[in-house]
């Protein structure tokens, strides 16, 4: 079964609305472990819009699940999560004006700036992951870069709106698996993932871990964060893809 990484930064922006000191994100870290995330996420901006460093900081020092920081290519940005040392970063694309990360890392666009990002995590000892458009060249560039995992962005699948494009955007991602697992990369899979969608995509074998963050979070207005985690990772162990006579 794949691993669930939960991503906080929902609860984040829910704080960040009133401009106060709850939801805390870092006691939602402490209830998402509870309920069996394999891991927590979350996205240190630029802009600093919704996690901001001081959360940064207690995640870290508190958080006793692997620890998966979403970063730009920022120089700044880098030097910070070299310092704070979390377990994984995943490198994203960012802009200012969007609502949430959409799309992919273009690797290949901006492979120098990319592979020096990438040199100095690595070099700090830090595993490294490119969230990136399950797209051929996009994971080759990643292997070659240096890279250890990928990120499918599964958005083409999750806003599907017909059977023939889900199955269009399933059969995309199962041949990008099929591309990263030859680079020897770990795959994961993250947006745009809920409790009505995920169950094709749980169902796919060679996905290592999925991060989600909205549906978990929207999920736990109404049953609490340790059950909407809970219900979650249901999910994605009833889909789990069964080997031999299991």
């Amino acid at each position: 079964m794949a691993l669930l990484g939960v991503n906080i930064d929902h609860v984040a922006t829910l704080r960040q609305a009133r401009r106060t000191d709850e939801p805390d994100p870092v006691w939602a870290a402490v209830e998402a472990e509870l309920g069996g995330a394999d891991g927590i996420t979350f996205h240190l901006r630029e802009d600093r819009r919704h996690i901001n460093d001081r959360d940064a900081r207690l995640l870290k020092e508190t958080v006793a699940v692997k620890l998966n920081m979403e970063m730009a290519i920022d120089d700044a940005i880098v030097a910070i999560a070299c310092e704070l040392l979390p377990d994984q970063c995943t490198l994203v694309p960012e802009r200012r004006e969007e609502l949430t990360t959409e799309g992919g890392l273009d690797v290949v666009r901006h492979r120098d700036r990319v592979k020096r990002a990438v040199d100095r995590l690595r070099s700090a000892g830090i595993v490294v992951s490119a969230f990136i458009e399950p797209i051929a060249e996009q994971i080759q560039a990643s292997a070659d870069i240096g890279f250890q995992a990928v990120e499918l962005w599964t958005g083409a699948y999750a806003h599907a709106t017909t059977a023939a494009e889900r199955g269009a955007a399933l059969e995309t991602l199962r041949k990008a698996i099929e591309v990263g697992r030859r680079q020897r990369l770990e795959v994961h899979g993250g947006h745009g993932l809920t409790y009505r969608n995920i169950a094709p995509i749980a169902a796919m074998a060679g996905f290592g871990e999925f991060n989600i963050g909205h549906s978990i979070v929207a999920r736990s207005v109404f049953v609490g964060l340790r059950e909407a985690v809970r219900e979650m990772k249901r999910l994605l162990e009833r889909g789990a893809p069964r080997l031999g006579n299991e």
